[in-house]
C-alpha cells in the first residue's frame, strides 16, 4: 500500500477551498493509501504565531479534519511537533540543500516581494522541511496543489541527492497526487484568486461559519452591474461567483442562473440569495460535526496521542536507518 502525505498549516479556520480541494479527497483516500495528514504548526513559525493564537489553531484543525470525515483508526492524524524526528531529518537534510536553489525557488522569492520585513531562515528552508515531511514516512503520492509543484521536485532533489551521496538506495520518489482526474479549485468571494485566508475573512466561506455568516459573507460578494450584451462573457469576479454555485449547487440551479445571465435577465440578489442558501446546506452536516467535537476535549487528546504515537513510530524506524547511514552511532 502506498503512501499519502500532506499537511495544512495552522494559520487559521479551514474554509470551502480546503474541504473541496483537499479534504474531501483525504477522505476517499484513506480507504486505499496508508495516509498521514498532520498539522503543519512548525511550519507556520514562520510567521511568528502569539503562543494561545498557535494552540488553538492547531485544535481547530484537528476538529475540522475529524468533522470532514478523516477516521483516525484509518489514518495517522498528527501535530507536526509531537514527532520531533522531523525536526531531526530537517537538520541532517538541511546539510545538504544549498543557498541557490533555496533562493531561486518561487514561493521563497514571493514572500521577499511581499513580506521583506521578515525574510527568515525558516522561509528560506521551507522546501527542505516540507520535503522532511514527505521523506520521513516514505510517501509517494502527495496531494498538492500547483503552487507547490516546485517544493515537491526540490523533495525528489534532497531525497535523490542523499541516496547519492551516501551511495544507497534509501528514499523514494514523491509526486503529485490527486485522487480526482480534475482538480478543483474554489475562488474566492473578493473578486479574483482562489479563497484563501490571506485574503481576509470576507473573502472565504470558513467550514465553522454560521448560516447568518455565510449569508452575509455572500451577500456582499464582488459583482458587477450586470451583463450588457447577450451571451457575453462573464468578467473574473461573475465566473467565480458561478464557478461556486457550480460546486454546492445542483446542475439546475447553475443552468438556470445561467440562462438567466446570457439574457441579461439576472438578478445578483437573488442570484447570490440562491447560492447562499446552497453554501449553508453543503456545509451544515460539517458545521454540525465541528460544534460537537470542539466541545469534546477528551476525544481530540486521544486523537492527538494516537497520531503522535503511528506517526512517530513511522518516523523513529527512519531516522534510525538514515543516522546509520550517514555514521551517526553512539558508543556506549
Amino acid at each position: 500500500m502506498e503512501t499519502v502525505v500532506s499537511g495544512i498549516r495552522s494559520t487559521g479556520k479551514l474554509h470551502l477551498g480546503n474541504y473541496y480541494g483537499a479534504l474531501s479527497n483525504f477522505v476517499k483516500m484513506q480507504n486505499e493509501y496508508n495516509c498521514f495528514f498532520f498539522i503543519a504548526d512548525l511550519h507556520s513559525l514562520t510567521t511568528h504565531p502569539t503562543p494561545h493564537g498557535l494552540q488553538g489553531t492547531v485544535r481547530q484543525v484537528i476538529v475540522e479534519y475529524l468533522a470532514a470525515g478523516i477516521d483516525p483508526e484509518k489514518s495517522t492524524i498528527y501535530v507536526q511537533s509531537d514527532v520531533p524526528e522531523v525536526a531531526e531529518l530537517y537538520l541532517y537534510m538541511n546539510m545538504n540543500a544549498y543557498l541557490g536553489e533555496l533562493e531561486r525557488a518561487t514561493a521563497f522569492k514571493d514572500k521577499v516581494r511581499s513580506n521583506p520585513d521578515n525574510v527568515n531562515a525558516g522561509l528560506l528552508t521551507y522546501p527542505v522541511l516540507m520535503a522532511c515531511d514527505i521523506l520521513i514516512h516514505h510517501g509517494t503520492k502527495v496531494p498538492v496543489g500547483k503552487d507547490q509543484e516546485q517544493h515537491l521536485e526540490m523533495t525528489r532533489t534532497f531525497g535523490n541527492r542523499f541516496n547519492r551521496l551516501y551511495n544507497v538506495d534509501y528514499f523514494k520518489e514523491a509526486f503529485a497526487f490527486s485522487y480526482s482526474d480534475k482538480l478543483v479549485k474554489i475562488p474566492g468571494l473578493a473578486g479574483q484568486g482562489k479563497m484563501g485566508k490571506s485574503n481576509g475573512e470576507a473573502d472565504c466561506i470558513y467550514l465553522s461559519d454560521s448560516a447568518d455568516a455565510i449569508r452575509k459573507k455572500v451577500m456582499r460578494a464582488v459583482s458587477d452591474s450586470g451583463p450588457t450584451e447577450m451571451n457575453q462573457a462573464k468578467p473574473e469576479a461573475i465566473q467565480n461567483l458561478f464557478d461556486l454555485m457550480k460546486v454546492v449547487s445542483t446542475p439546475d440551479t447553475l443552468q438556470h442562473f445561467d440562462e438567466l445571465y446570457n439574457k441579461c435577465e439576472i438578478r445578483y440578489g437573488d442570484f447570490k440569495k440562491q447560492l447562499a442558501e446552497d453554501m449553508v446546506l453543503a456545509t451544515n452536516d460539517v458545521r454540525l460535526r465541528i460544534e460537537d467535537i470542539s466541545n469534546d476535549d477528551a476525544y481530540i487528546a486521544k486523537v492527538a496521542k494516537l497520531g503522535a504515537e503511528k506517526a512517530g513510530e513511522s518516523a523513529r524506524k527512519t531516522l534510525k536507518e538514515v543516522r546509520e547511514i550517514i555514521g551517526i552511532k553512539r558508543f556506549y
